[in-house]
């Protein structure tokens, strides 16, 4: 049996939001001896990404592209969890996304073949009683993960505006017991 390895990407602009508290909920029910690393994007912030494919050189990746670059490929499970923001993920998080273009592109790096067979979750929390307001960003995780080849586990949803809100969601609280399994 294959140890898993789960990478939680926080892509919230504060600390202890709705959407890292009830990320934090679901990873409680992994079972015991599950490795998860938990990176706050907002402490390794990455450029805006320079599509460079059609010029001279290629990507290389340095800094903190290349530390989220290491920490993705060594996970069987990402986790993105971005609050739902203007319909999509948030900045962080889609700049994080951006720079899997750059990663295809990297030399010795097999970014596509190396992330096919992982699954791709997703978290987010909105301040809307209407799920299908999340729509955009579960295809944006959904089409990243076929693209890839990876699994798609699926988008936990939880609703909540100020901090701790989300805690208060009964139903958000039953799935998360239950979303890694």
């Amino acid at each position: 049996m294959t140890t898993r390895n789960f990478l939680f990407l926080l892509g919230s602009s504060r600390t202890g939001g709705n959407t890292e508290t009830l990320a934090r909920l679901a990873a409680e029910q992994l079972p015991a001896g599950t490795e998860q690393r938990w990176l706050d994007l907002r402490e390794l912030p990455l450029p805006d990404f320079e599509d460079r494919r059609h010029a001279d050189g290629h990507y290389t990746p340095t800094g903190n592209s290349a530390a989220l670059l290491e920490a993705t490929l060594a996970a069987t499970d990402v986790v993105i969890a971005s609050p739902l923001y203007w319909y999509a993920v948030s900045t962080s998080t889609k700049r994080y996304l951006d720079h899997w273009s750059g990663w295809l592109e990297a030399p010795g790096v097999d970014f596509k073949q190396r992330m096919a067979g992982k699954t791709l979750w997703g978290v987010t929390a909105l301040a809307d009683t209407e799920p299908e307001v999340a729509d955009p960003l579960a295809g944006t995780l959904r089409n990243s993960a076929r693209y890839l080849g990876m699994r798609w586990g699926g988008v936990l949803l939880g609703n909540g505006t100020r901090p701790g809100d989300v805690l208060t969601d009964t139903g958000a609280a039953a799935r998360a017991k239950v979303f890694f399994s």
